[in-house]
C-alpha cells in the first residue's frame, strides 16, 4: 500500500504524526499520556477511520512527550509498539526512576512556559514493546519506513526515513527556535549526537519532520551549524533547574487538587 499523507496531531507540548495509508495507520511517537484521546479523536472524527486501523506506534525515545501514550494506545486500539533495542531500560534502577520524575517535571515546565494547564502525564518508565529495532531495520507492516539510529539526545533515539517521499521524522534530534535550527537542551552523548545529525544531513531529505516545529526544509549549512555548535561535553539539567521544575510540578499538583 502507498503512503497517502502524513498528518499532524497537536499534543500537550509536542506534535505527533500519523502516516496515513488506504487501510492502515502508523503513529510516529505516541505523545504524552494525556494526548491519547486527541489522537483517537483525530482518527475517528477527522480521518473518519476506525481506531483498529492504527496498526503500529513507534516510540523514538522514552521521554514523556514521546512514549507517554504508548501503553494506553495499545490497550485501546490493539496497536503494536515498536522502539529501539537496548540492553537495559532507559529509566533503569534508582537513578533511572529519579530521572523519570525529573523528565516529567521538565515536561510540566515546558507546558507552563506554553501556558498549558496541569494534567496527568504519568506512564510506566519501563515500556514493554512488541518489536525492538536497530539501525537499518524496517517497521513491521510498514516496510517503506526504515529505522535510523540517531542517538545522542538519549542513548537510543531513532529516526524514521521514508525514502519514497524523501521525508524523515527526527523527533527531538533537531529543534527550531526563533527561526534557527538547534540541538535539544539535553544531550547525553555529544559525539554520537553530531554523527546522528550528519547522518540525516547526508540523506539530503526533502522534508524533515520535527516533534516540536512541524515540517521543515533544512539546508546543508543548517546541519553543519548544529554540529559546529554542539557542546563537546554532555549537556544536562543542573540541580538548580531540577529543583525549580520539581517545585513547579508540585505547585501545579496543588492547584489541580484545589480545583
Amino acid at each position: 500500500m502507498t503512503l497517502e499523507k502524513i498528518v499532524a496531531v497537536e499534543g500537550y507540548i509536542q506534535t505527533t504524526y500519523l502516516a496515513v495509508y488506504p487501510d492502515k495507520l502508523l503513529l510516529l511517537d505516541t505523545g504524552c499520556h494525556c494526548d491519547v484521546d486527541s489522537i483517537l479523536d483525530y482518527i475517528t472524527n477527522t480521518l473518519q477511520r476506525p481506531i483498529s486501523q492504527l496498526k503500529t506506534a513507534v516510540v523514538t525515545h522514552m521521554h514523556p512527550d514521546h512514549a507517554g501514550g504508548a501503553e494506553l494506545l495499545k490497550q485501546k486500539t490493539g496497536c503494536k509498539i515498536v522502539t529501539a533495542a537496548h540492553y537495559k531500560p532507559w529509566y533503569n534502577g534508582v537513578t533511572g526512576k529519579i530521572g523519570h520524575i525529573h523528565d516529567l517535571a521538565l515536561t510540566y515546565y515546558v507546558a507552563h512556559r506554553q501556558g498549558k494547564k496541569m494534567t496527568s502525564l504519568w506512564y510506566d518508565p519501563e515500556m514493554d514493546a512488541d518489536t525492538y529495532v536497530q539501525d537499518g531495520d524496517r517497521i513491521p507492516n510498514f516496510e517503506d519506513w526504515q529505522v535510523l539510529s540517531t542517538a545522542g539526545h538519549t542513548d537510543r533515539d531513532i529516526s524514521l526515513w521514508h525514502a519514497e517521499t524523501s521525508q524523515v521524522y527526527v523527533a527531538d534530534l533537531i529543534l527550531k527556535i526563533k527561526s534557527r535550527f538547534v540541538s535539544p537542551l539535553l544531550i547525553t552523548l555529544p559525539y554520537v549526537y553530531r554523527a546522528s545529525v550528519a547522518k540525516i544531513r547526508d540523506l539530503q531529505p526533502e522534508t524533515v519532520i520535527l516533534a516540536h516545529e512541524g515540517f521543515q526544509k533544512l539546508e546543508t549549512e543548517d546541519y553543519d551549524d548544529i554540529i559546529a555548535k554542539t557542546p563537546k561535553e554532555p549537556r544536562k539539567m543542573t540541580i538548580l533547574h531540577s529543583l525549580s521544575m520539581l517545585r513547579l510540578q508540585l505547585k501545579f499538583g496543588r492547584k489541580r487538587a484545589q480545583s
